[in-house]
């Protein structure tokens, strides 16, 4: 699963020593998603993974993720780990690509609308009266 946004946290490393008597080490980072409702999601990498990702606050990451829940003494944990992370351009309103925040470098000047079929009111046809009783194509029960 792939997640998009902007990197606005980065969470400090944990570490330790496993049962098994292996090191491990665990680094979390805060990303929020574009759109109407933006969210936010938090993502970890463990060990060597943490060095491959190579995440910076602030720039805008495609992150390819695995998700998943466990169970625990009744209760549901759910782990969101990213094994990629690509930077990208921030998505503009329109479909484009643009840096957060900032104007698109080559922004066009806008083309002229197109003109509407009808340039004033007055040239607006009108719909038929559905309660005149003159409409023979209606086929309505009612």
């Amino acid at each position: 699963m792939d997640i998009q946004g902007r990197v606005i946290m980065e969470l400090p490393e944990e570490g330790g020593t496993s049962k098994a008597g292996n090191l491990w080490r665990r680094k979390g980072w805060v990303l929020e998603t574009f759109g109407q409702y933006p969210r936010k999601v938090m993502f970890s990498a463990m060990n060597a993974r943490i060095d491959q990702l190579h995440i910076e606050i602030g720039k805008v990451y495609t992150v390819s993720v695995d998700v998943e829940s466990r169970e625990f003494n009744g209760r549901w944990y759910t782990d969101v780990r990213a094994y990629a992370a690509v930077e990208t351009a921030a998505p503009t309103p329109f479909g484009g690509e643009a840096s957060y925040g900032a104007p698109a470098a080559s922004a066009a000047p806008a083309a002229p609308a197109a003109q509407a079929p009808f340039q004033n009111p007055q040239q607006m046809q009108q719909p038929a009266n559905p309660f005149d009783g003159g409409n023979e194509t209606d086929d309505l029960p009612f």
